[in-house]
């Protein structure tokens, strides 16, 4: 039996909702996201996660928390109709949860434009209100300072309260709840400080879901932990959400209207490819494509009946020297190529190239179908949104096509002497150097695709 009251998604026209945000990165709120998402599901209530930016580790997190996919959100990337689409994917929902980004302001554009692709934009479009995580290790009664002045820097916003992370003692709690008492927010929670709560974290972000031990057992704790320091009733009570159009008898089972880049696609899947945004499989599969799946780590190779061949970003700088000594993946990918085409996206165009050098200088042969050579020897932080008018077609996508995505990585060009992909610029225009490749059937780029831009 269900503890809380369903919320409307089910029964009417609105989406009800939360933005979990923060002041900045650090502050937890992926924990305290984690948490509520699996102690509300624990509790009987339907829950749609979704994580507001071009995150491609996250949403792994929250599926796994939820029982239900998650999904990007990014108004710099995704024209209103895609965006409305995925978030139609809440209508059977009791609760959709969205995991903001960096800080609740913080996007990949101007500020003051719209577009920015910062949690805020969702919440005011979806009309959810924000649940600010606010991590006070190291204040007590300023957090209500700190507090007041995000809900008061975009007065239209709709601002839900507050959730403290890290508490140190009962008498730390008590001085913050007198900061935000006096600035006249509701306080939902106090979470204690606790080392065991803390992910694993590399140089993307955290440690991938599929390759931790014991995660399920985590997130029990984790919801644990936030049920009994929040008031989960409350906060079921403080989320709402601006009406939406009526939906049709298949809106909330169908995926983004998103056309394909071939019919069979034998896509790469395993620790060394996973980043690939879940919106861009459903809209795949529901225009009538078939995923191939396969493992290049296990040395397998791509389906011979597939009409396309994508490799996703990922690790593959970790698991440099096992993809190399793998002579079945790189030599049905060699044939493949031969007559049909091949995609790469950062991780899987790195391994597209020539060679590449890891992080202590070892040279690493990878399938040689472009020129490209990557170094992580001297490591650089490539990132930001992406806006590519294409100089030559790829899969799904004709010459002069505009494509938006997402670059996030540490390698370093050492050689790309084959044709430019793109002219690409960032999401303040600028020219950005990493253009990406084509080689006959071969093409590749350092961004993720997230959407094509619209007319």
């Amino acid at each position: 039996m269900t503890l809380f009251q369903a919320g409307t998604s089910k029964t009417g026209n609105s989406l009800t909702g939360l933005v979990l945000a923060a002041p900045a990165s650090g502050a937890g709120k992926t924990v305290v996201a984690l948490g509520l998402m699996r102690a509300f599901s624990q509790a009987g209530l339907d829950v749609q996660p979704f994580k507001s930016g071009p995150d491609y580790i996250d949403p792994a997190f929250h599926s796994l928390a939820t029982g239900r996919p998650s999904y990007n959100l990014d108004l710099w990337a995704m024209d209103g109709a895609l965006l409305d689409s995925i978030c139609a994917r809440g209508q059977d929902a009791d609760i959709c949860l969205t995991e903001g980004a960096m800080g609740l302001f913080d996007g990949g554009a101007k500020a003051g434009q719209s577009g920015t692709g910062s949690g805020a934009e969702i919440a005011a479009r979806m009309g959810w209100p924000v649940l600010l995580v606010l991590d006070i290790a190291k204040q007590a009664q300023s957090a209500g300072a700190t507090a007041l002045g995000f809900a008061r820097f975009a007065r239209a916003l709709p601002f839900a309260g507050v959730i403290l992370n890290r508490v140190a003692s009962p008498r730390h709690e008590r001085l913050a709840r007198q900061g935000l008492e006096q600035a006249g927010l509701p306080v939902f929670g106090a979470i204690a400080r606790d080392a065991a709560l803390a992910l694993p974290e590399r140089h993307l972000g955290l440690v991938q879901a599929g390759e931790q031990a014991n995660l399920d057992r985590w997130l029990t704790r984790c919801a644990a932990i936030v049920r009994g320091g929040c008031d989960l009733e409350g906060i079921h009570k403080a989320a709402r959400g601006k009406a939406q159009a009526s939906p049709s008898p298949t809106t909330a089972s169908s995926a983004p209207p998103i056309s394909p880049p071939a019919q069979r696609i034998a896509l790469a899947h395993d620790a060394a490819f996973s980043f690939i945004y879940p919106h861009l499989l459903d809209g795949w599969r529901a225009a009538g494509a078939q995923i191939l799946p396969f493992s290049p780590l296990n040395d397998e190779p791509p389906d011979p009946d597939a009409d396309l061949v994508w490799l996703p970003g990922g690790y593959p700088e970790l698991h440099a020297g096992r993809i190399a000594g793998a002579d079945s993946f790189l030599s049905g990918l060699r044939r493949h190529a031969e007559t049909r085409p091949v995609h790469g996206e950062c991780g899987g165009y790195m391994v597209l190239g020539r060679a590449l050098i890891d992080k202590d200088g070892a040279t690493h042969g990878m399938a040689g179908l472009l020129g490209l050579v990557t170094s992580f020897k001297a490591r650089k932080l490539h990132l930001g949104y992406r806006r590519a008018k294409l100089a030559g077609a790829m899969p799904g996508h004709a010459a002069g096509a505009f494509l938006r995505g997402h670059e996030f990585h540490y390698a370093g060009i050492v050689e790309q002497p084959d044709a430019p992909l793109a002219t690409i610029t960032d999401a303040e225009d600028r020219p950005v150097e990493e253009t990406g490749s084509r080689r006959g059937n071969v093409t590749g780029t350092f961004f993720h695709v997230i959407a094509r831009e619209s007319a």
